[in-house]
């Protein structure tokens, strides 16, 4: 098992803390960082997965904290909603972790495609859509939504985890009416939560590098704070414009993971 840095080149080593500061950006703005850091943490001379999973969730875990406390200074969320939503998304992340061996990822990934492509369809389409929050539901009902938003996702982020924080962002537009800088917002405090959940399973099973860990954490921190600064500075608009390209990113690469999987 790998503890440390011995059997790292230095170049590996930069490129991880490239990916990680990479992925901390883009997870403050939309979500989807895995997509950056994953791959490079596979790099790692001996990594097994569960161990590239499990690192992934702690050095996530760093940059999701500091963006969820950047947008809270600056944009001020309503915690109301966001830390019922972010407390159920907790349980569901750690139970969705507690399947995520049993449970081959590829047999939803097809399904998450047509998600995601649906997704992408309904944000471009429709370009008025989270500019300005306009709640859709008022009382319980607002409560009862954003909760069961936060169990399904969590669960998910836990399962699977590509694309989370864009699922929470879309859902949090679509489903629940917010603009999608405050979305953003919300969603990072949310994100937090399940890499804590999925950490939470992690831990006890030793699978976490954390030499690498903690470098990772150091990069995503620092890349958290500066994308949720520049989405805070830009808007909603900006906002939207990296959700689209975050999301056909996941699309190409789920779908190349399909063919390579099934075709190749």
């Amino acid at each position: 098992m790998i503890s440390g840095f011995e059997s790292i080149q230095l170049t590996t080593i930069i490129l991880i803390v490239v990916a990680g500061f990479a992925a901390g950006w883009v997870d403050a703005v939309v979500g989807g960082g895995g997509l950056i850091q994953l791959p490079a943490l596979l790099l790692v001379p001996g990594i097994a997965p569960v161990q590239a999973l499990a690192t992934n969730k702690m050095g996530s875990i760093f940059g999701t904290a500091t963006s969820a406390a950047t947008y809270y200074r600056r944009v001020g969320p309503d915690l109301r909603t966001a830390v019922p939503m972010a407390v159920i998304a907790l349980a569901g992340s750690f139970g969705g972790a507690s399947l995520a061996a049993t449970l081959p990822a590829g047999v939803f990934k097809p399904i998450i495609v047509v998600a995601l492509v649906a997704v992408a369809l309904f944000t471009a389409l429709r370009p008025t859509v989270g500019e300005l929050t306009a709640l859709r539901h008022e009382g319980h009902r607002h409560y009862v939504v954003a909760c069961l938003i936060g169990a399904v996702i969590g669960f998910y982020d836990g399962l699977i985890g590509p694309g989370t924080g864009s699922f929470l962002v879309i859902a949090l537009v679509s489903a629940m009416g917010y603009a999608f800088l405050e979305a953003s917002a919300k969603a990072k405090i949310v994100n937090m939560a399940t890499n804590a959940g999925a950490l939470l399973f992690f831990l006890p099973h030793g699978s976490i590098l954390w030499g690498i860990g903690l470098l990772l954490g150091a990069a995503n921190m620092a890349g958290g704070y500066l994308g949720a600064r520049t989405a805070v500075q830009q808007g909603s608009k900006f906002v939207r414009i990296v959700f689209l390209v975050v999301v056909a990113a996941l699309i190409v690469k789920l779908g190349y993971d399909i063919w390579q999987e099934n075709f190749a």
